[in-house]
């Protein structure tokens, strides 16, 4: 896992100040506390909403869907990154912040539900 964690620290090295933490037998990707990716079985999830979830749709990726205790399927805000960005920096970066943005939404919201 060592060397997939080296090769993610680079890929995400463009976006800057990306912290990746090894959870729930993956990977997450954190920036400023907040989580924006999940790497699970070698794919690149990244956190998606109402404003994003279209443009991964267009690319034909799915959402991350895992096995729950009570035998169901579970799916998560986070779908599965195109795998051209792989390839190209520059759209992976804009990619990558847009999933932050995502995340900086949902704290927010998060935050404003805790106030009322």
């Amino acid at each position: 896992m060592n060397a997939d964690l080296d090769y993610l620290a680079e890929l995400f090295e463009p976006v800057g100040n990306v912290r990746i933490r090894r959870m729930f037998g993956g990977l997450g990707f954190f920036r400023d506390g907040l989580m924006f990716g999940i790497w699970q079985d070698e794919v690149i999830y990244l956190k998606v909403d109402d404003v994003t979830r279209a443009a991964f749709e267009a690319e034909g990726c799915g959402p991350f869907v895992y096995g729950s205790k009570n035998g169901r399927d579970t799916s998560l805000s986070y779908y599965r990154m195109p795998e051209r960005l792989l390839d190209d920096t520059d759209e992976l970066r804009h990619w990558a912040l847009a999933a932050i943005d995502v995340a900086v939404r949902a704290n927010a919201a998060k935050s404003l539900k805790k106030r009322k």
